[in-house]
């Protein structure tokens, strides 16, 4: 199975013209984000691999990915996690539900007192029949995928004339974004993202560690934004965009992305926006009622 050459249409929201890369359509489950960056692990041909073992939030994008991953590859996920909330096991929902029903292990290891990459290690202990993944993908090993979608972008983009293109998508661990610029950067393509794991420090700081030097415009808000935290803006951006583009994005972090690129957008009217689709749609299952609770059904 070959995931690729996703469409892009166009869009306006909020007076911004932009196109969209439709990556939440690559497959059914294995979609957005998190497929690019683990299409290595799609094409992996190593016949001893049977079980694969990662860790994170029991909400995790990644998660769900994963589990997609493993059902197609006949492989067993393993995904370790601090804790499981009792609300979340006696009602699973999102990610977590969706990961369950396509047969992954999600198994808490808080009654250990370990962080989970130590219980991986110390206790779990894999053997040559594991695959060890970092949290949301963070490796090298997803430069091959986010290649691909870069490749994708410019071809595109040459049958597009006169315009100053930029890309722009929401960062996590800022993988992707990342390898988009190395290979976006020598055709004249800007790539912009926003932190939203922890602050612009923690985002150069995740960059350094995957080894580059040369990074994507850092975008940020002027208040502080919380990872998680409920904002009103962010809920009725989310919904602006629902509305303006009839297209569903990510709650969690596509509402942030977008509101710093309304701020840009008034000093960059000469560019044309080309956005990432995030994937991650499942956790909205969670988010969305989170919003409603707090502020009511838009």
């Amino acid at each position: 199975m070959k995931l690729a050459n996703t469409p892009i249409t166009q869009h306006q929201f909020d007076g911004i013209p932009f196109f969209l890369k439709r990556d939440d359509q690559l497959h059914s489950h294995f979609s957005g984000n998190k497929a690019r960056k683990f299409m290595a692990l799609l094409e992996l041909e190593a016949t001893n691999i049977d079980t694969l073992i990662c860790y994170g939030s029991a909400q995790a994008n990644s998660l769900y990915s994963l589990a997609a991953l493993s059902a197609i590859k006949g492989w067993q996920l393993e995904f370790y996690v601090d804790r499981i909330p009792n609300w979340l096991m006696d009602n699973p929902i999102g990610n977590y539900r969706g990961a369950l029903d396509l047969g992954a292990k999600v198994i808490p290891v808080a009654d250990s007192h370990l962080h989970p990459v130590d219980y991986i290690e110390q206790i779990r202990q894999p053997d040559q029949s594991c695959l060890v993944i970092p949290e949301g993908g963070r490796t090298t090993m997803s430069k091959q995928g986010i290649n691909q979608l870069a490749s994708e972008i410019l071809s595109w983009s040459r049958f597009e004339t006169n315009h100053q293109f930029v890309v722009a998508l929401p960062a996590g661990t800022g993988t992707t974004a990342l390898y988009l610029h190395n290979y976006l950067k020598p055709h004249g393509i800007e790539v912009l993202t926003c932190p939203c794991v922890g602050g612009k420090d923690y985002l150069v700081q995740q960059f350094i560690e995957l080894g580059e030097s040369d990074h994507p415009t850092i975008l940020e808000l002027e208040t502080k934004h919380h990872f998680g935290k409920l904002y009103q803006q962010d809920y009725a951006v989310w919904q602006q965009l629902l509305s303006e583009t009839d297209i569903e994005f990510d709650l969690l972090y596509d509402p942030m992305m977008w509101r710093c690129l309304q701020s840009w957008y008034k000093d960059n009217l000469d560019k044309t926006i080309i956005y990432v689709h995030q994937g991650g749609i499942l956790g909205n299952e969670s988010m969305l009622p989170r919003y409603e609770r707090k502020y009511g059904v838009i």
